[in-house]
């Protein structure tokens, strides 16, 4: 299933996708058929649900005809929009992106032994077709990064590598928007990766249950129809069940608690010359079963 946040006349809703993805039900007519009072947000619904919830969802809409809005006809929101606390990321997960850095001011030259974890603010985080500021007046080096973003479906602590799955709802896109010029300032990347705007997010949030485990998806970016970034998430350094598990080492992860897992090379920094985005420059970020995650700089 496909779950996403949306406007729909001047209202804000959220809702799964139709099989054929060309139309949304909003999940309140499923709950409503289910006769439970139905969630508030995507966020709070990915709290409340477990894997009966999901089952008799599938088996509903099955067996049922609602009354569907055709896709075109809403606004696409960050399916999270507010996340309870900030996004959680990885720096330098792929080799390639790793070693593009290499030699470059203010970079790290050693490939990651452990991984590198920093934190993002989203409030909030923007939908698909959203402009990106441009922030001119503290940067003229904004730069995309493509990322897998995990959705924690429940809570855990110590979670065992064999069991992360149980503990995922499912998979969207982030591009992890970076001020390289800040960054470099501050000697850290929480500043310049946590502007407005600087999250974008979406289209869709996919449940597990549709991407089989372990992940290995076609990842991509292209900027203005050029692929400056192009890989698959098989290539992480460490993968999902290395991430999961470190993190909630001592650490309770909570239900909605999102993860960003990396970014491949291809990023503006790794060009000789930089290659920064522009204003009016068009950001389409794709992954595999997910889709694409399109945004265009102010």
């Amino acid at each position: 299933m496909y779950f996403a946040t949306f406007r729909y006349n001047e209202e804000e809703k959220f809702g799964v996708l139709s099989k054929d993805q060309k139309n949304i039900i909003p999940l309140q007519q499923i709950f409503d058929q289910l006769g439970v009072i139905a969630p508030k947000t995507l966020k709070d619904f990915i709290e409340q649900s477990d894997d009966i919830l999901i089952k008799d969802i599938k088996k509903i809409l099955k067996t049922h005809n609602f009354e569907c809005i055709p896709l075109e006809n809403v606004k696409l929101c960050a399916p999270i929009p507010y996340p309870r606390r900030n996004l959680i990321c990885l720096g330098k997960n792929y080799l390639d992106h790793a070693k593009e850095i290499i030699g470059l001011p203010g970079a790290n030259d050693e490939i990651p032994k452990f991984p590198i974890y920093f934190t993002k603010i989203a409030d909030p985080a923007i939908g698909d077709g959203d402009i990106i500021k441009n922030h001119a007046e503290i940067t003229d080096k904004i730069d995309y990064e493509v990322e897998l973003a995990i959705i924690i479906g429940k809570d855990g602590i110590n979670i065992k590598k064999e069991e992360v799955e149980e503990y995922i709802f499912g998979y969207t896109i982030v591009n992890d928007v970076s001020a390289r010029n800040i960054q470099r300032k501050h000697e850290q990347w929480f500043r310049g990766k946590s502007l407005e705007t600087f999250c974008p997010m979406g289209p869709f949030i996919v449940h597990k249950s549709e991407i089989p485990f372990p992940v290995e998806l076609d990842i991509q970016c292209r900027i203005n129809g050029e692929l400056r970034q192009n890989s698959n998430t098989k290539n992480l350094i460490f993968d999902i069940p290395y991430i999961i598990s470190d993190l909630s080492k001592g650490t309770y992860l909570r239900a909605g608690d999102i993860i960003l897992t990396g970014t491949p090379s291809g990023v503006g920094l790794g060009f000789k010359p930089f290659k920064f985005l522009k204003s009016g420059d068009v950001i389409e970020c794709y992954i595999e079963k997910i889709g694409t995650l399109t945004n265009k700089v102010e």
